[in-house]
């Protein structure tokens, strides 16, 4: 190799390695800008949600809430216990399920206090347009509305339970049912926890 190809070859490396670095920093450093702006905006999600899931109450859930480990979820399950004049009124639980058919399905769930479902939100889904997206559609959710799990098989009927099934999105379904099935076992197991407002 000549010197003069070899001091180019040098060249470019180093500009390349130059560019590399200066990416780098501008990308941590936008990175940075957007991470608050994006937390406030994921956890205004979380509160509209939880005005939507839970009946009256008088305390902020967001301050009270109670995590737990799930073998079913990657992070901890988020659970978020609403009081009116101190006494219990029930408790929003994030549920998770990653068989979705495009991946992760996350629901809020929230529950009375007899575990009965009061109502649900959908905070995260990548499922088909038109047909795994309904699951957001008042006609689906209905169905879940004032039953209690412990005493519905919350699988849909194709395998022998009692959820309608979405057209042509079964496996959304079923991720949907999991999703839901994993809330309530998470409000079943902390019940107690979850009664006692912080002080």
């Amino acid at each position: 190799m000549s010197i003069k190809k070899k001091d180019t070859f040098i060249n470019m490396l180093v500009s390349l390695f130059v560019i590399t670095i200066i990416s780098g920093f501008l990308l941590g450093f936008v990175n940075d800008l957007t991470f608050e702006p994006k937390a406030k905006a994921k956890m205004a999600k979380k509160v509209e949600a939880l005005k939507l899931v839970l009946t009256s109450f008088d305390n902020n859930p967001v301050t009270e809430i109670k995590k737990a480990k799930s073998s079913l979820a990657k992070d901890s399950v988020e659970m978020y216990p609403a009081f009116l004049n101190n006494d219990f009124v029930g408790a929003a639980v994030i549920g998770s399920s990653e068989k979705g058919f495009s991946g992760l399905v996350k629901i809020m769930v929230g529950f009375k206090p007899d575990g009965s479902i009061e109502n649900i939100v959908v905070l995260e889904q990548k499922e088909t347009p038109g047909l795994g997206t309904k699951m957001k559609d008042e006609k689906f959710l209905k169905q879940f509305r004032n039953i209690n799990p412990a005493a519905f098989n919350l699988s849909v009927t194709k395998d022998g339970g009692e959820v309608d099934a979405l057209s042509g999105a079964t496996i959304t379904t079923r991720a949907f049912c999991e999703a839901t099935q994993m809330a309530f076992d998470e409000f079943v197991s902390n019940g107690e926890a979850l009664k006692i407002p912080k002080k």
